[in-house]
């Protein structure tokens, strides 16, 4: 099934040949809307790239953040936890349970 009303430098095909060969003239439409939405998808999923990207670093510095006053508060229990041991092997405080 050969298109003979094919303009080759444009592309275009004119009313006549959609009318003889709808068949062709709908996958011809199809094809068009198919590669539209993948173009559009791509290029949807490059900009929620570029956004993910900035929050994964914005996210990053927080539990870097949180990890560091994490191990400060770690520090301060284990120094508060031996100090409460020394004590109550000195007999000052009474042994709490």
């Amino acid at each position: 099934m050969a298109i003979k009303n094919l303009n080759p430098i444009t592309g275009i095909m004119d009313f006549k040949s959609f009318a003889k060969n709808p068949i062709v003239a709908t996958l011809f439409l199809v094809l068009v809307a198919i590669s539209y939405l993948y173009i559009d998808v791509k290029s949807t999923f490059k900009e929620q790239i570029v956004s993910q990207s900035a929050k994964v670093e914005k996210l990053e510095v927080r539990v870097e953040v949180m990890q560091n006053t994490l191990r400060k508060t770690d520090s301060s229990l284990a120094a508060a936890t031996s100090k409460l041991s020394t004590l109550e092997q000195l007999g000052k405080i009474q042994n709490i349970k």
